[in-house]
């Protein structure tokens, strides 16, 4: 999330009135993430989150955005919910950008992940894809194996976060699109689950629950490990950048249990983290270099994503992710 565009009050307020959700209490922008214009939204009624789509956000793709939330919501998953105007439209438009206001989740994304976080993330990872297993609609992967030349190719030229990287990226690229597989189980993955995609609560210091997973504005229709690969690569680092394999352990085996992997899909572990790793790896070196001036915008250190595929190019086999 971030904050790219400014609302005024007279916009909002005349925005709020299409809807039947109150009067308008607090209003203040969410500076986490890269993405789209957030802000948390409080009227009488209760906590919302207004997001204005902004960047890579295609407007024609928002229908499957909102729709799958929909759909999900329908089937038990904890995901935010569009809210439908009085006209019975959850999509319209303020300060010249397509906008939605989706329901707020309970809870806290957790800044240090800990083991007993992995386990509840594997499971909700799955119940996610099963939730989804029958919405109708897709989406490519514009974030996907087709698009990661063309990005690395739109890097060149600006400066190195350290000299060499981009020929270190050209050859990791070439090596896992040769081994990329293709006949694996597809469906719709979130495709983005990071730590502060996912909210928890803990009563009375038993073990985190999740209570939501958020932000599926990179959601699309793809490989279904590849989701747990983004995971592994998001959840089991430690800081200093060090695989903690009992973490992977706890993701991978409470996602199992509710939905078994392939024995292909193990054996593509290793190459399908190479490309989570690279993915995110070329999209922070990427932004780095072409975040507007002045956006209320928190940058990702891309040499964080290399750290972890130098990792995942050294795992000879799943048995690296303790499986």
């Amino acid at each position: 999330m971030a904050v790219y565009t400014e609302v005024t009050d007279e916009a909002l307020r005349a925005f709020l009135s299409e809807y039947a959700i109150g009067a308008l209490v607090a209003f203040r922008g969410i500076a986490e993430g890269v993405e789209n214009s957030n802000y948390a939204l409080k009227t009488d009624a209760g906590d919302f989150i207004l997001t204005l789509y902004e960047r890579r956000v295609d407007p024609e793709e928002l229908p499957y955005f909102l729709g799958l939330m929909d759909h999900m919501a329908a089937r038990g998953l904890s995901c935010p919910v569009p809210v439908k105007g009085r006209d019975g439209r959850a999509l319209r438009e303020l300060a010249e950008r397509p906008a939605a206001i989706c329901t707020f989740l309970p809870g806290v994304w957790p800044r240090r992940v800990r083991v007993e976080h992995c386990g509840p993330l594997g499971d909700a990872l799955a119940a996610m894809h099963d939730a989804a297993a029958d919405f109708p609609m897709r989406r490519p992967n514009t974030l996907g194996p087709a698009g990661w030349a063309p990005l690395l190719d739109r890097c060149r030229g600006g400066a190195e976060p350290v000299p060499g990287l981009i020929a270190e990226l050209d050859a990791a690229l070439a090596a896992i699109l040769s081994d990329w597989p293709s006949a694996l189980p597809l469906g719709q993955i979130h495709a983005d689950l990071f730590p502060d995609n996912v909210f928890f609560m803990g009563a009375n210091g038993g073990p985190p629950v999740v209570s939501g997973l958020i932000d599926f504005y990179f959601a699309c229709t793809d490989l279904l490990a590849y989701d747990v690969a983004v995971c592994l690569n998001a959840w089991c680092f430690e800081p200093d950048l060090a695989f903690n394999v009992t973490k992977a352990r706890a993701l991978l085996g409470a996602y199992r249990a509710r939905r078994p992997l392939t024995q292909a899909e193990i054996a593509a572990l290793p190459v399908l983290c190479r490309g989570a790793a690279i993915r995110f790896a070329l999209t922070r070196l990427f932004d780095w270099a072409n975040t507007p001036a002045g956006a209320l915008v928190t940058r990702k250190d891309p040499m964080e994503y290399v750290r972890r595929l130098r990792f995942h190019l050294a795992a000879t086999g799943p048995e690296a992710y303790g499986i």
